[in-house]
């Protein structure tokens, strides 16, 4: 499955790569104002057109599902790390935070008849915070059997892995061979996992140099910069990353280890799993899951059923 040259005809692709690289300053934070109001449309300040919700009725045998816990607000909030477009990144005004995970988060919403936000986080605090500080984590979340043992989840989309070099890769990376390189990625995600175990196998006086940062902008940067010769990240990531820099950055090789991705439930809370299970569904069957990653150009990542603890985590 390759993403990379239907990221060019993203609507997000108005954003400049100075911006993408600008965004990073503005992912740091746990603040509470980063957050998208339930409805549609893009925020007054930005030209990112997101999906419009605004069609989405309430389904009241869904929405009954929810425990007080959450209903008791009357906000779904979730958790998200708003570096990682076209998934979840920030609007021009450096506080918006959009893509289509934050959609399908407003999606989510309109079924439940609950207003949305979307909690700028970083990537490996969000778990932790599932069921305190937050209803839910969406964040790209490969589901893995370690993350499975902290929290529940619910499927809803599959990505491979895409290695990334600079155009014309000059310095002949070869993914087959990483010892003795510096390679970049995102903290907590399963490509650093994946350099991480590669790194043991290399000769103590040719070991890996990881270069992980928090944000995916800066993972992008150490690449543009030279500061490491390749990164490696979610092929939806990967493709729009690409596009952003200019051409100054190419796909390298086939996509990898494609696996499902799912919503974050806190562990045990089997209400919340099931109604976000029953909306997912519905959204699926009544196509509008389809149009929603359509609208990012993000398509070909699409699954046909919503399960809860998935065992088939792969492809």
């Amino acid at each position: 499955m390759s993403f990379s040259k239907g990221m060019k005809a993203i609507a997000a692709a108005t954003m400049s790569a100075a911006m993408l690289f600008a965004a990073a300053a503005c992912g740091t934070s746990d603040a509470s104002d980063a957050s998208s109001g339930s409805g549609s449309g893009s925020s007054d300040s930005s030209k990112i057109e997101s999906f419009d919700v605004s069609g989405i009725q309430k389904d009241e045998e869904i929405a009954k599902l929810l425990p007080e816990s959450v209903t008791k607000d009357g906000v779904l909030t979730v958790g998200t790390d708003t570096s990682y477009a076209p998934a979840e990144f920030l609007a021009e005004d450096g506080k918006t935070p959009v893509g289509y995970d934050v959609d399908l988060t407003k999606a989510l919403g309109k079924v439940f008849g609950l207003k949305t936000e979307n909690v700028t986080s970083t990537f490996d605090s969000i778990i932790p915070s599932v069921g305190s500080k937050y209803d839910l984590g969406i964040s790209s979340f490969t589901i893995t059997p370690e993350r499975a043992e902290a929290v529940d989840f619910v499927s809803y989309y599959k990505a491979g892995s895409t290695w990334a070099v600079k155009k014309g890769n000059p310095e002949k990376f070869d993914s087959a061979n990483l010892c003795g390189l510096k390679i970049a990625v995102q903290t907590g995600t399963t490509q650093e996992e994946e350099v991480d175990e590669a790194n043991k196998k290399c000769p103590a006086d040719k070991k890996i140099e990881v270069l992980s940062n928090k944000l995916q902008t800066d993972v992008t940067t150490n690449v543009v910069t030279g500061k490491a010769v390749a990164f490696y990240a979610d092929s939806p990531v990967a493709g729009y990353a690409i596009s952003q820099t200019g051409d100054q950055l190419e796909s390298f090789g086939e996509d990898v280890g494609v696996a499902k991705q799912g919503v974050a439930v806190k562990k045990g809370d089997t209400a919340t799993a099931e109604a976000v299970q029953k909306a997912i569904q519905k959204l699926m069957d009544d196509g509008t899951y389809t149009k929603l990653l359509d609208h990012w150009g993000v398509k070909s990542g699409a699954v046909d059923k919503a399960e809860i603890n998935p065992t088939d985590v792969e492809g």
